[in-house]
């Protein structure tokens, strides 16, 4: 039996396929609160509750997960899942992490396609988004407590988040500057962006019960990354070629299909960064939204468990409905969605079971480890800089652009802002950071009194 086998039998025998099938489960209802939450879950989950993954291991895999077009906290699943339970743990928990969302969202686009925008599914939504604020600053403050350990990386981590906040410069440039300050700050002080394994002193993070070693591993090899190309491609390209030979007459699934399929590799920097550019060859090239009409699917993707960019979903949904050939609006709406989501998810698990072989051998190689200890204080930076957007368009109804010179800031508009939500935000705030309460009963707590505020001001 060789190493890798080795490996990946004791992590079955510590994780049954079955254990950690629910834990993914559980951690898929509760991933709202865009990536920055949807990380916070996983850790809670995985790094501070059971303890299947170390500190240090989980911050390499985020580290990893930066320099990948996509969804950041789809990937990061796949590659726990990979970690965990081989091949199959990463499809499961990949899978497991979207199906809520899809699930919601589905429902959710047939009655905004049906009714448009209800006072009934704001109002169940009220009080999730302000929700997402605590559990957001949770995710900055206990990374940033784990991750920054000297004056270096949480200078590389303010930085990050200045020129991201204040200056728009593009987040690839800011993920792969800081890995290079890492790589080359090492050679005069590695000590400052060397980590070490299992328990991490000055927090309450305790050891890890699994050994870095009993985690899957496999050595990467051509003859595998030759069949995960093939496999891939093939999934990837058979519904777009399925549904161009099936619906010729109707050129909606084909193009939802091309252009998501190309959305899905330029992503870098998560949805946001990608996410005008949707809106604006969905709305002006191929009409499958009305203006505007973007920014309410933003709103149900924020409100629904998953990825953020889940919003295409809804963008294929309504694009297939209103151009549904010579199908039922409510079949062509259903099948244009599903297209997109798994075009836009299919790359996803490509990109991670690909390289995760060889990022797992790197973490033992000190420069290239110091890279990616530099690229996971950015990302500190980073997660902050969303939590600061998701507030200001969480709390106030109305944002405005500032520009003096090459500094651009996206800042509120004072007087729209939105008490019921300030209220519901103070109250999540109180009970994760001071009651301590799990997630799960956070969300429901601040959804329960949001809609009441909502239906009240109504």
């Amino acid at each position: 039996m060789t190493a890798s086998e080795t490996s990946s039998s004791a992590t079955r025998d510590v994780v049954p396929f079955r254990t950690a099938t629910r834990a993914w489960f559980g951690i898929s209802l509760r991933t709202f609160g865009g990536p920055a939450g949807q990380i916070a879950v996983m850790h809670r989950e995985l790094v501070d509750d059971r303890r299947w993954i170390g500190e240090q291991r989980f911050l390499h895999a985020l580290s990893y997960r930066t320099l990948l077009p996509g969804p950041e906290a789809q990937q990061l699943a796949i590659y726990l899942g990979w970690l965990l339970n081989g091949t199959i743990g990463g499809l499961t928990a990949g899978v497991l992490f979207v199906l809520p969302g899809c699930v919601a969202l589905m429902v959710l686009s047939g009655i905004y396609a049906k009714w448009g925008a209800t006072d009934v599914v704001t109002a169940v939504f009220a009080g999730l988004a302000p929700a997402g604020l605590a559990i957001v600053s949770q995710a900055v403050w206990r990374i940033a407590k784990r991750a920054l350990k000297n004056r270096v990386l949480i200078g590389i981590a303010i930085a990050a988040f200045i020129v991201l906040f204040a200056f728009n410069l593009p987040f690839p440039i800011v993920i792969g500057a800081a890995g290079l300050i890492g790589y080359a700050a090492s050679r005069a002080r590695p000590e400052l962006f060397t980590t070490k394994s299992g328990h991490v002193s000055g927090t309450e993070t305790a050891a890890p019960l699994i050994a870095d070693d009993a985690l899957h591993g496999e050595p990467p090899t051509l003859v595998r990354a030759a069949k995960i190309l093939v496999i891939s491609a093939v999934l990837w390209a058979a519904p777009v070629v399925a549904v161009a030979i099936g619906f010729r007459s109707n050129r909606v699934f084909v193009q939802q299909g091309l252009f998501f399929s190309g959305t899905a590799v330029v992503t870098f920097g998560g949805a946001y960064a990608v996410l005008s550019f949707v809106a604006q060859r969905a709305v002006s090239v191929y009409h499958w939204l009305l203006p505007g009409e973007m920014v309410n699917g933003l709103a149900l993707a924020e409100t629904t468990p998953g990825p953020l960019i889940m919003v295409v979903q809804f963008v294929g949904f309504l694009g297939a409905y209103r151009h549904p050939g010579t199908l039922n609006p409510w079949i062509a709406g259903t099948l244009g969605a599903t297209l997109v989501v798994w075009v836009t998810f299919v790359p996803c698990f490509l990109f991670v079971f690909l390289g995760a072989p060889h990022i797992e051998q790197l973490r033992h190689n000190n420069r290239l480890s110091a890279a990616l200890t530099g690229i996971t204080a950015a990302v500190v930076g980073v997660i902050a800089n969303l939590s600061i957007f998701f507030s200001i368009h969480t709390l106030f109804d109305t944002t405005t652009d500032h520009r003096w010179g090459p500094i651009q800031l996206t800042g509120p508009l004072w007087a729209t802002v939105n008490w019921r939500a300030v209220t519901v935000a103070v109250l999540a705030f109180v009970l994760v950071f001071r009651i301590k309460l799990s997630v799960l009963k956070v969300l429901g707590i601040c959804a329960a009194v949001g809609a009441a505020l909502y239906t009240i001001a109504r």
